[in-house]
């Protein structure tokens, strides 16, 4: 095949595996309702899964490697054919590697019937295979300063065998060292694709309107000392999540990416939600490292649940769904505008990161907030299977068969 369109063309099975954002963000969004749903009834010991891991490992684990891996997947697989030249992964290739994650779901929730290892062997497959895939296409297409990309994924993906490895040996997995480096990866990726995709999208935008000041280039010199920072700040916490270095480290790479999102020039893009949301998502980076490195300091702050949910929720659930509602539209021909649907489901998101994250700080009223929580990523992410699901179970008109 010559070109994407054409190797779109000659497929004959379903939409849905013409490209990786398709099946991997239809997943991921369901995959959030269906996490959310369970939990809701699991936190009142109304309802309990077969699975080895304990209630908050599972929910913590199947939000950061299950829904987070969806996303990933369906990102790189997307983005990497457009950085390096070649062609997409699809059909059954793609197909095939859908099917490793969702059994790899289906291995958590029965793992009481299943040995540990087995259940993280098959938890494991996809972003193993993800990898080698993208290692293979960034090495053909010789993309090296893509391999920062590859080597967060690979600590994501070795943060999920350490998480598996915790819970097979009795620890709480929930917060052990696996969960803290799968988070650091999430965030770093944040900070790396992120810190190239908001200024950039920001500009392009500001440039149609013809407005005046631009926000600063990406990836210059205060972005990597920003993200040198950020880096050493994960790895103090990572390991000794407790210790005085590690919060004060976290308040100065809060305070240097505070700065930084302050370069991009986001609040002259109020107009457009679409910008606007990627601004507010970035955002929960600097405040998630400002609340964690003060809970670390000043013990009881915040509450280490709460401030890690800035990060969870905020900066990577927030993140994740601008990402998705973003190259839908763009891959599937609609306009880059943000409807009445997709600024309902921000909403609802970022009223569910502020529920939860108010839980921490009000004990006395937590079952109420943790069920607006709730309640609000459910709106959010089942918003978005609806709105964007038939787009992604679709062709473009100019991609149909025969045309």
């Amino acid at each position: 095949m010559s070109s994407t369109a054409e190797q779109m063309r000659a497929w004959r099975g379903p939409a849905l595996l013409t490209y990786g954002f398709r099946p991997f963000f239809l997943g991921a969004g369901i995959w959030a309702v269906v996490i959310m749903a369970l939990w809701l009834p699991m936190i009142s010991a109304s309802m309990t899964l077969p699975s080895a891991f304990d209630p908050v490992s599972w929910h913590a684990h199947e939000f950061l490697f299950g829904y987070l891996s969806a996303v990933v997947a369906g990102f790189l697989l997307t983005a990497v054919p457009n950085w390096t030249g070649r062609l997409p992964i699809v059909d059954w290739s793609l197909g095939g590697l859908f099917a490793l994650w969702l059994a790899g779901r289906v291995a958590i929730g029965l793992s009481i019937f299943l040995p540990p290892l087995a259940v993280a062997v098959i938890d494991l497959a996809m972003p193993v295979a993800l990898g080698l895939v993208i290692a293979r296409e960034i090495v053909a297409g010789r993309n090296w300063k893509n391999l920062m990309v590859l080597g967060l994924l690979t600590a994501f993906t070795l943060a999920n065998a350490l998480f598996h490895w915790e819970a097979a040996h009795g620890f709480y997995a929930a917060q052990g060292y696996g969960l803290r480096l799968g988070i650091g990866a999430g965030v770093m990726m944040i900070g790396v694709i992120g810190g190239r995709v908001v200024p950039s999208f920001t500009r392009n935008w500001l440039v149609r309107r013809g407005e005046g000041r631009r926000p600063a280039p990406p990836m210059q010199r205060f972005d990597k000392v920003a993200l040198l920072l950020l880096l050493g700040a994960l790895l103090l916490w990572v390991l000794w999540p407790a210790h005085w270095a590690a919060g004060g480290a976290l308040l100065l790479a809060g305070i240097a990416h505070a700065v930084r999102l302050a370069r991009w020039a986001g609040y002259r893009t109020g107009a457009e939600p679409l910008v606007a949301v990627l601004h507010v998502a970035y955002a929960f980076v600097p405040i998630g490292a400002l609340a964690i490195g003060a809970d670390v300091l000043w013990p009881g702050t915040l509450g280490t649940a709460a401030a890690q949910h800035l990060w969870m929720a905020g900066a990577i659930g927030l993140m994740t769904l601008a990402v998705m509602t973003r190259a839908t539209l763009g891959h599937t021909g609609q306009p880059l505008r943000a409807g009445p649907g997709t600024v309902g489901i921000y909403v609802f998101v970022t009223v569910a990161v502020l529920a939860r994250v108010a839980a921490g700080i009000w004990p006395s009223g937590a079952g109420a907030l943790h069920l607006v929580a709730g309640l609000g990523w459910i709106g959010g992410f089942g918003g978005f299977v609806l709105i964007y699901g038939p787009l992604l179970l679709r062709l473009r008109p100019d991609k149909r068969r025969g045309r």
